[in-house]
């Protein structure tokens, strides 16, 4: 369950309706869970998946989105940010999976625009394709690869505008969260400021942190059991939001989500990827137009509401981490190790 479900309410801004990225309205979410042995003794086991956000249902290449990214600490292997920042434009699905899930992933995400897009390397230029990870090798044989590009048009397939699964789930099957099992965190707020109102919600991949950093220790009910050791780790931040936003706002809200990140105990260590992609579908670019001029509708950056948004972004990102653990249960893997959910109360 959501940790509001435990009684815990994290920050003051109200939830959207499913407290979830998909409050923010055309957005969905789509996963591919892998869970079984991989050889006969049970040793190799594939315990990862994959998980697809789509901005919007239509098509991605043809009505882009503004998007930008920002690097807490880049012990990452994404792709796609390079352009995504240069030109602020996002034009496919964001994919998640695990650190070698990242290639297959890439491919099945490319053959699933080009068979959208015919005119892609043809007629027009080529696509840029946004992929995440964080290395799930705890509990999931990562060098056995058993995550295919058909998982990543699976995952594309499987996206709805419904309450996303959270926890073990997708590409968060093998991931752990400060020693306990992690995974997909979902999370939004509303931002009002006069009679204007907007939803940012929150998506998070977590994988980083000890046990002892985890600051809402004391939402525990009982002894906490968890992993001793454990890697730096990582964590991929996805925020969306319906304000007006271009891609330098973005990607100054986005940077607020460190503050919610930190709030749980991370200080974005020496290995780990905390990553943030953030876009907003308040206005679509269409790929192809006559004109060279265009128009787009903005936020002025000396709003009440900005300030509004920049505590939206903090609060959801906290609350993502924090339901990320709440939703998931004891996740067992390869060598028969398991991972066990934290013991909210």
């Amino acid at each position: 369950m959501k940790i509001r479900d435990r009684g815990i309410e994290i920050g003051n801004l109200p939830p959207g309706q499913r407290n979830c990225l998909t409050d923010i309205p055309g957005v969905k979410v789509g996963h591919v869970t892998l869970d079984y042995p991989l050889d006969k003794t049970g040793n190799e086991y594939a315990c990862t998946g994959v998980t697809a956000i789509l901005p919007h249902g239509g098509n991605l290449f043809r009505e882009k989105v503004t998007a930008a990214s920002f690097v807490l600490n880049g012990f990452g292997k994404t792709t796609g940010l390079v352009q995504l920042d240069e030109l602020g434009l996002l034009e496919a699905p964001i994919m998640l999976t695990n650190t070698f899930g990242v290639p297959a992933v890439t491919q099945g995400t490319l053959e699933y625009l080009v068979r959208q897009n015919p005119e892609i390397g043809e007629t027009t230029g080529t696509i840029n394709i946004v992929v995440g990870e964080c290395n799930d090798t705890h509990l999931n044989s990562i060098r056995r690869f058993p995550v295919k590009f058909e998982h990543a048009l699976q995952a594309i397939d499987n996206a709805t505008e419904n309450l996303s699964e959270e926890g073990a789930v997708g590409a968060g099957k093998g991931m752990v969260c400060f020693g306990f099992k992690g995974g997909i965190g979902c999370s939004s707020r509303l931002a009002n400021a006069g009679d204007l109102t907007f939803t940012v919600g929150c998506l998070v991949l977590s994988n980083f942190g000890k046990k002892e950093e985890f600051r809402h220790s004391n939402f525990a009910s009982g002894s906490c059991e968890g992993l001793e050791k454990t890697t730096d780790g990582s964590i991929i931040i996805i925020l969306g939001t319906d304000a007006p936003l271009n891609e330098r706002q973005l990607k100054r809200v986005g940077k607020r989500t460190g503050i919610g990140l930190g709030r749980t105990g991370s200080h974005f260590s020496h290995g780990s990827g905390d990553i943030v992609i953030a876009f907003s579908t308040a206005n679509k670019i269409k790929h192809e137009v006559q004109s060279s001029l265009e128009t787009r509708k903005q936020l002025r950056e000396d709003h009440l509401i900005m300030n509004q948004l920049f505590t939206a972004a903090a609060e959801a990102a906290e609350e993502a981490v924090v339901n990320s653990m709440s939703q998931a249960e004891s996740t067992k893997g390869r060598h028969g190790r398991v991972v066990e959910k934290y013991p909210f109360v």
